[in-house]
């Protein structure tokens, strides 16, 4: 029997989804005799760090995450600390012999995560990036029938990520507002997601030209407060890409969305088929089949609705397939594939250098944004 002994670095919102994972996957996965333990966690405060340890069943719990590094009954570190941090926690646990998974995006910026995919390549350890969204059962199905030839030569797509959770001027400045301790606003946050996905579903990209904005260009140091700070992350930003396949599409990330809560959405056109996907109905991939005659009363040409839900491939021990998905589900497929390349010493997707790639795309569209042109993205 296999003990896995985990670390989590951080324990904000998606720390406590990535526990939750950990805590929730015999149920849906078998793991035979091997058992997920949850060891420490740190976090920045003392407080906050005993109230994580009280709240989910921690060991113990620090604020110097090298305490994590030198424990023997740790395994797996769970990077969920803020941007500007992965860089040096991920390097430090790669060094110390642990496996990685780490929140997306990578690093701060392309010079940071080449550094850390080098130092993944040269080491024994596994390493994984949450890019979590490939583990929607319609996004896999999508990434099927493209394989299958169903949508034919890839022509055009659409792709979004909107949230509406920063419309409001009031929201106090916090790390991810501050481009020295995020890196990057929306592009970073949501449009990471995106961009992941139109690499798994359509391969590389070739070139970009983007434009980025900051809607709310100031807001309160803390909540009520009167003094302001300048933010100088973007609020939204708008991508056009071309693919080494010769498809073009858009891809759009926004924290300011009026009435989106957490809606991602993609679209993808061939001169066969077509597909479509909203996140806000996880249970349903739609697919259109140019194959299908459209006579008259006797056709069957327009989208259809394919039914997804949890039917994940293996996944043998959740109790129905039939029941509807949501988003903890995505992560915990995600985790269990990771804690599945150690135990059956696999090659963990999606990988660092999934991540390293969208760095690089990431990068080249705020360039475009400053110098209004086009950047070439295979050079």
């Amino acid at each position: 029997m296999a003990s896995l002994g985990v670390g989590i670095i951080g324990c904000g919102g998606i720390g406590k989804v990535h526990i939750l994972g950990y805590k929730s996957m015999s149920s849906y996965y078998d793991l035979g005799s091997n058992r997920i333990e949850l060891v420490k966690v740190c976090t920045a405060h003392e407080e906050t760090a005993r109230k994580a340890q009280e709240q989910h069943q921690f060991k113990f719990s620090c604020t110097d995450y090298h305490k994590l590094l030198t424990a023997k009954d740790i395994d797996i570190i769970d990077c969920t600390a803020p941007n500007y941090l992965h860089h040096n926690i991920v390097i430090d646990a790669i060094e110390a012999g642990k496996h990685v998974y780490c929140e997306k995006p990578l690093a701060m910026n392309a010079r940071e995560a080449e550094d850390i995919v080098k130092r993944a390549s040269a080491s024994n350890v596994k390493c994984q990036i949450a890019f979590n969204y490939r583990f929607v059962p319609a996004i896999m199905r999508a990434r099927q029938l493209i394989g299958q030839d169903r949508l034919g030569k890839i022509l055009t797509f659409r792709a979004a990520y909107l949230h509406s959770g920063y419309i409001d001027p009031g929201r106090p400045m916090s790390w991810r507002l501050r481009k020295s301790q995020a890196g990057g606003g929306a592009l970073f946050d949501l449009g990471s997601h995106v961009l992941d996905l139109v690499r798994y579903l359509l391969g590389e990209c070739e070139a970009v030209l983007a434009n980025d904005y900051t809607l709310i260009k100031k807001r309160p140091i803390e909540k009520e407060a009167k003094q302001m700070e300048e933010v100088d992350v973007d609020d939204l930003s708008i991508l056009q890409l071309r693919l080494k396949n010769g498809a073009i599409g858009t891809v759009e990330a926004s924290r300011v969305s009026t009435g989106s809560i957490d809606e991602l959405k993609i679209e993808i056109q061939g001169d066969k088929g077509a597909v479509r996907f909203n996140l806000m109905d996880p249970n349903w991939l739609y697919f259109y089949d140019v194959m299908n005659k459209n006579e008259s009363l006797e056709g069957e040409l327009g989208f259809k609705r394919i039914e997804t839900l949890q039917r994940y491939p293996d996944s043998d021990l959740h109790a129905c397939a039939r029941a509807s998905v949501g988003w903890l589900r995505f992560h915990i497929a995600s985790q269990y594939s990771f804690i599945r390349a150690i135990l059956e010493d696999l090659t963990p997707e999606p990988s660092f250098e999934d991540g390293l790639a969208v760095q690089r795309i990431m990068e080249a569209a705020y360039l475009s944004s400053e110098e209004k042109k086009w950047i070439d993205l295979t050079r």
